[in-house]
C-alpha cells in the first residue's frame, strides 16, 4: 500500500536582479549646481535669435505640462504649477488645449528658453485602413449612435504641431480636433521668422506606456519626424513615470541607469520612434511632492541641457 512514488520537490528558482552590476550611462548626481550656472548663462549661438524655442508633444497624460513645470520648478527651487495639469484620474482627452509658451525663469530673471505646450496626441478614432473602433461598433448596434454622427479625430491634427514647429501657429491658437489650420485662418503666419520657429521638438512618453502605444500613434510621431527631419529640426524623447514603471528606482532614484526594466523601455523606445539611445531621457516629473529634491533635479536639469544644446546646435547650422 501507498506504494506510488512520492513527486520531487521543486526547487523555487531565484528571481532574476532587476539591477545592472554597474550603470549603463555615467551620470553626475552632483552636477545639479553646475547645471543650473551653465542655463543660466547660455546666450542662443545665432546673433537673430534671442530665445531658445522648444515644442513640447506627446500622448494625452504621458506628463507635457508637468515636465514643463519640472523644469521651472528646477530652476525656482518650489514646486511650480504654471502649466495647468489634469489629475490622473481625469478624463482621457488633453487637457492643454492651446499652444501657449512659457519662459522659463531662475528666480525672476528670465532665461532664454521659451517651451511651447501643444494639446496631446491621440490615435485617430476612425482611420480607413483600420476600420471603426469596437466601442463606436457596439454602441451603434445598441442604438446608442445617432444617425449622422460624425467619428472624429481626438487630440491635435498632425499638421497642426508640424506647422508649429516651423512657426506658423500663433501662441494663443485654440486647437480643432476635426480640422488643422490652414493658412487662411486669423492665427496662421504665413512668413514666420527664423526666431518663431522651435528649434527641438521633444516627445514626451509615458515609460509604462511604450510597448502599448497605438501604432497608428506612432505611425503620427514618425510622419512629424520625417517632415521636421527634412528641415533639420532636430527630435528628442522625454520618458516620464520612472519611478511609476520600476520599483527599484521608486526606492531610490538614483538606480535609474542601473535599472533593467527603464533601460529595456529605452531601447523599445528608440526602436519604435526611430531615435538613437543619446536622445532619448529618463526622467522622474513632479506630481505629488509639496518640496523640489536635488535628484529630480538634476535629471530634469540634465535632460533640458541636452535639449538646449541639440537646439543650439540647429542654429550654428543655419549660421
Amino acid at each position: 500500500m501507498g506504494g506510488g512514488q512520492s513527486k520531487p520537490q521543486e526547487v523555487p528558482q531565484p528571481k532574476p536582479n532587476p539591477e545592472l552590476d554597474k550603470p549603463w550611462r555615467k551620470f553626475d548626481w552632483g552636477q545639479k549646481d553646475a547645471l543650473k550656472e551653465k542655463l543660466e548663462n547660455f546666450s542662443p549661438s545665432h546673433p537673430d535669435v534671442k530665445d531658445i524655442k522648444i515644442l513640447v508633444a506627446g500622448q494625452v497624460g504621458a506628463g507635457k505640462s508637468s515636465f514643463i513645470n519640472s523644469i521651472d520648478s528646477a530652476f525656482q527651487g518650489r514646486i511650480s504649477s504654471r502649466a495647468l495639469v489634469n489629475s490622473s484620474g481625469g478624463n482621457s482627452c488633453s487637457f492643454t488645449q492651446n499652444l501657449k509658451g512659457y519662459t522659463i525663469r531662475s528666480g525672476t530673471k528670465p532665461l532664454p528658453f521659451v517651451i511651447k505646450d501643444i494639446m496631446g496626441l491621440e490615435p485617430d478614432q476612425l482611420v480607413k485602413s483600420a476600420g471603426v473602433q469596437p466601442d463606436y461598433i457596439f454602441n451603434a448596434l445598441s442604438g446608442h449612435v445617432r444617425d449622422g454622427y460624425k467619428v472624429i479625430n481626438q487630440g491635435v491634427q498632425t499638421d497642426d504641431i508640424i506647422k508649429a514647429v516651423f512657426g506658423h501657429v500663433k501662441d494663443g491658437y485654440k486647437f480643432n480636433e476635426e480640422q488643422a489650420l490652414t493658412d487662411q485662418d486669423q492665427d496662421y503666419t504665413s512668413d514666420p521668422s527664423l526666431s518663431d520657429e522651435a528649434f527641438c521638438l521633444v516627445y514626451v512618453i509615458d515609460a509604462n506606456t511604450v510597448e502599448y502605444t497605438d501604432y497608428r500613434l506612432i505611425g503620427k510621431l514618425k510622419s512629424i519626424r520625417q517632415a521636421i527631419s527634412a528641415k533639420g529640426i532636430p527630435q528628442v524623447i522625454v520618458m516620464t513615470k520612472v519611478d511609476q514603471l520600476c520599483p527599484l528606482v521608486n526606492n531610490d532614484l538614483r538606480k535609474i541607469y542601473t535599472s533593467k526594466k527603464i533601460k529595456e523601455k529605452m531601447e523599445l523606445c528608440s526602436q519604435k520612434i526611430g531615435l538613437p539611445l543619446s536622445n532619448i531621457f529618463p526622467v522622474k516629473n513632479y506630481h505629488e511632492e509639496i518640496d523640489t529634491e536635488d535628484d529630480v533635479d538634476v535629471l530634469i536639469l540634465k535632460a533640458f541641457d541636452q535639449i538646449v544644446q541639440i537646439a543650439d546646435d540647429r542654429l550654428v547650422d543655419i549660421l
